[in-house]
């Protein structure tokens, strides 16, 4: 038999080089084309969003967004920015989202658009134990009662509107780890925020001894939004429409397949949606 001539031996081998190329290039060519988002997230409100001794933002929303991210197909890059300043920049373009728990308050409502509930998370307050305040506005009134509330926060306009703007003597900061130190240290006579924040970072450690939660769960969202259906989401601009719609199926499908749970689990141990009970049972 006459043998093969060298170049026709080399040919599979070209082919093949060939048809990797192209599977390289058009891999190359996806991960060019992936959409890229620019998300919001204020990264000092532990146990859902924290930036770690090495510089990395973790939580459970940070991880939640992440993995919602992955479901869209989106590459998404997370800034951390104070809450003060994260819907504005939303509004002036400079996020396409925020992945950090929004109450749908009928103002907020009328700028962005609110995704499904990621997390029901009422206000309370936090107060010493030997306090005997009673916590309404006649109760209050004249105490001088020195309130820790964050800037740009929705418990803002909820005091004032419910107890008053000059019941109490109000003292605003960045973040809840401020507020803490100041309770610490006696500076303040009470903090009016997030229940599960507080139970968590202060109340069910020993540094929070001394402390407790006080004056009922407070929806701090549009009171007409039934009660079965309250909860806080994520928000993205208003022309977002799409977008949303595609976040909200990665959402749901991750708390029906157990994901939402399992990564909550990781950093919250009580459930934060009423959704979560099929996977009660889930590691």
């Amino acid at each position: 038999m006459k043998p093969l001539h060298p170049h026709l031996l080399r040919r599979p081998l070209r082919t093949g080089v060939l048809a990797l190329s192209a599977l390289v290039l058009a891999a190359g060519l996806s991960a060019a084309s992936a959409e890229k988002l620019r998300l919001g997230n204020e990264g000092v409100y532990p146990p859902f969003s924290m930036v770690d001794s090495s510089g990395n933002l973790t939580g459970m929303e940070p991880e939640l967004a992440r993995e919602m991210c992955k479901r869209i197909g989106a590459d998404c890059e997370i800034v951390v920015m104070d809450f003060k300043a994260l819907i504005p920049s939303m509004l002036q373009g400079k996020f396409d989202g925020i992945v950090t728990q929004i109450s749908p308050t009928p103002e907020r409502v009328e700028k962005a658009l609110f995704a499904m509930p990621i997390v029901y998370n009422p206000a309370t307050f936090i107060v010493k134990k030997d306090s005997d305040y009673t916590l309404t506005k006649e109760g209050v009134t004249g105490k001088g009662l020195r309130i820790a509330l964050q800037r740009g926060a929705s418990m803002v306009p909820y005091i004032h509107k419910h107890f008053g703007k000059d019941t109490f003597t109000e003292v605003y900061y960045d973040n809840p780890d401020q507020m803490k130190l100041d309770l610490l240290a006696g500076r303040l006579d009470l903090v009016f925020d997030s229940k599960i924040n507080w139970t968590l970072e202060l109340i069910a450690k020993p540094e929070g001894k001394d402390y407790k939660l006080a004056g009922g769960d407070h929806w701090l969202g549009d009171p007409a939004i039934p009660e079965a259906e309250r909860g806080y989401s994520w928000i993205f601009p208003k022309k977002s429409e799409e977008l949303v719609k595609r976040v909200n199926t990665a959402l749901a499908e991750m708390i029906k397949d157990c994901t939402y749970t399992k990564i909550r689990k990781k950093y919250v141990p009580v459930a934060t949606l009423a959704s979560e009970a099929a996977c009660a049972n889930v590691n």
